[in-house]
């Protein structure tokens, strides 16, 4: 299958009650083991990268942003199910500018140092160049805090009244809410603010995401769907499954380096990574109510 337009997915996925998983990628290895678990359950899927990682001015090499777009183009253009293809959560404009061009077919704007008016405009601007390339947004109103830390005050939930003006604003087609959602969650789970999701939920008709997956017990996850959440974002317990799986495959004792990198057997630390990825992934879909939704 080639890339399915993002709305096209999410009208699907609203019709038949299910969350879009977007399970982050960041190699070869990790975008394999997300579709072969995609496969498995015969699950539609977002794949993608993280456009603040990959933007980072602090970053040892500059990347190139084509390489990724065309790996994930031909990712989905392997899959046996629909996948569109997102440039997660960046802060540079130029950068999703970019995204939009080299092949993405969604796009997010995030910028958490901005004021509400800077990125009130930015995003109106960004949708209405992506829209010209048939490229969806993503946007989001509201903050999460990152691991185990609380936020100061209210201020960093989604205001149901505020998320309503952004979305006619921007015309996004997907808006990200914080309702107790958490970045970087290493330990634990949350519990989401149900009662926020419900009110933002009775302002807005835009199709809403949480980012923070890792963070929300299944509970949770199962309500939010029913009021409206439509993709779910994971990125963390992914990459702590890598790790453990690739320090486990290094410390076999094997002089062939082969063995360990590129032959593919029961050594090789490319394949350990992509089946802890695929694993976890396999941990967590479920719940999404999107196995065998693909056709």
């Amino acid at each position: 299958m080639s890339l399915w337009p993002i709305n096209q997915l999410i009208q699907r996925a609203r019709k038949q009650e299910y969350a879009l998983g977007y399970f982050e990628s960041w190699n070869l290895e990790s975008l394999q083991g997300v579709v072969d678990a995609a496969e498995m359950t015969g699950s539609p899927i977002i794949i993608g990268f993280n456009g603040e990682f990959l933007s980072r001015p602090g970053r040892k090499f500059p990347e190139r942003i084509r390489c990724y777009a065309e790996l994930g183009k031909a990712a989905a253009a392997e899959a046996r199910v629909p996948c569109g293809l997102i440039f997660n959560e960046c802060p540079d404009d130029d950068w999703v500018r970019s995204a939009v061009l080299a092949g993405f077919n969604l796009v997010m704007p995030a910028d958490p140092s901005a004021g509400y008016e800077d990125y009130r405009q930015r995003v109106a601007a960004l949708t209405k160049f992506a829209h010209g390339q048939g490229v969806a947004v993503e946007a989001e109103i509201g903050h999460l805090p990152y691991g185990s830390a609380k936020p100061k005050n209210g201020n960093s939930l989604t205001d149901p009244e505020l998320a309503a003006r952004f979305v006619e604003d921007t015309n996004v087609d997907l808006l990200a809410v914080s309702v107790g959602n958490v970045h970087v969650l290493t330990k634990g789970e949350q519990e989401l603010d149900l009662k926020r999701l419900s009110q933002i939920g009775e302002r807005i008709n835009t199709p809403l995401v949480l980012h923070g997956g890792t963070s929300i017990n299944g509970s949770s996850i199962r309500e939010a769907i029913r009021l409206g959440v439509t993709k779910i974002n994971y990125g963390t317990y992914l990459k702590q499954r890598y790790l453990e799986a690739l320090r486990a495959s290094i410390a076999a004792e094997v002089d062939n380096p082969h063995e360990l990198f590129g032959m593919g057997g029961e050594h090789d630390v490319m394949m350990a990574g992509r089946r802890a990825v695929r694993d976890a992934v396999l941990e967590r879909i479920e719940m999404l109510g999107c196995c065998g939704k693909a056709n």
